[in-house]
């Protein structure tokens, strides 16, 4: 059976050589000389080998063993890679170290992720991030695959293995050209919509069940792309209805009116493996995530009015 070496034997082990004293090795680790004798004779009875001299009245500093010159090589060697690891493991538990994956829809992605990040990270230069956006079924996708840590969705199934937190509250608005005929109204009914070409995208599905639903049917484009959908809103080539968080929060061209008849709303959060414990980084974004969205209830529900 292998002996168990212990780190702070192997530490005091070095300290007494290159301090050449045991005297000073005991000041360097706190302890009394007696204790760092006792240490270095258990260590050296672990081995079955001297690691120093024996000492005589006329040696004044102690002396290595021909074993004892060997073995400082591992011994040195052994505190780096522990120490090494019990870094390594310091950041990660302080989640300033590792890889986080993320899948967000769009709209949190690019509004509200990088402020949080930002502020979540710092100066964590070791703590890697992978962002992926995309619709909320592939991002349940993306979260039941284990492709990403946690993901950032608004929809969810609850009879799934997926558990979902609420974290923000979005309501949905009509956007069009700013000088469009509607552009200059408070809030909109859907009745008014009535007559306009309608361009829907992957959101129009909130309407469904509502009073609105047949905008959605009689819609004459779709744009799955939010690139493409503002280009063609730009063009004057009809309106569309969008959640607030997924309009562009500074554009001169077009304009955001919220619709209050039918008042429709979605609740965005974060979805993960209800069976799995998140890892260190991404358990501490989360609980961020979660402490922002209670102390800054502003930023968190800014989107709903």
């Amino acid at each position: 059976m292998l002996p168990e070496l212990k780190i702070a034997q192997l530490r005091h082990f070095v300290w007494v050589a290159e301090l050449q004293g045991f005297h000073a090795a005991a000041e360097k680790a706190h302890r009394t000389q007696p204790a760092i004798s006792l240490s270095i004779r258990d260590l050296e009875g672990k081995l079955g080998q001297a690691l120093f001299e024996k000492r005589n009245a006329r040696a004044a500093r102690p002396e290595l063993t021909p074993f004892g010159v060997q073995f400082m090589v591992y011994a040195k060697e052994l505190i780096a890679h522990h120490d090494r690891v019990v870094n390594d493991m310091n950041l990660i538990a302080q989640h300033k170290s590792g890889h986080l994956r993320i899948a967000s829809v769009p709209s949190i992605a690019s509004r509200l992720l990088p402020d949080i990040l930002a502020r979540f990270i710092g100066d964590a230069t070791d703590l890697h991030v992978s962002l992926f956006d995309d619709s909320s079924e592939a991002v349940l996708a993306m979260v039941e695959n284990q492709q990403v840590d946690f993901g950032i969705a608004s929809l969810w199934e609850a009879d799934s293995d997926i558990r979902f937190t609420p974290i923000w509250e979005d309501s949905i608005g009509v956007v069009c050209r700013s000088d469009h005929r509607l552009a200059d109204e408070a809030t909109l009914g859907w009745q008014q919509l009535r007559g306009e070409r309608l361009i829907a995208n992957g959101t129009s599905r909130l309407l469904s069940g509502t009073e609105a639903e047949e905008l959605v049917a009689d819609a004459q484009f779709y744009m799955s792309n939010m690139i493409s959908l503002l280009a063609m809103l730009e063009a004057g080539m009809g309106i569309t209805t969008l959640p607030r968080f997924a309009f562009p929060a500074e554009h001169g061209q077009l304009r955001f009116i919220p619709l209050n008849d039918p008042l429709v709303g979605r609740d965005i959060g974060i979805v993960c493996l209800a069976n799995r414990s998140l890892p260190v980084a991404a358990q501490a974004l989360y609980e961020f995530i979660l402490r922002d969205a209670e102390l800054n209830p502003a930023r968190a529900d800014k989107g709903s009015h």
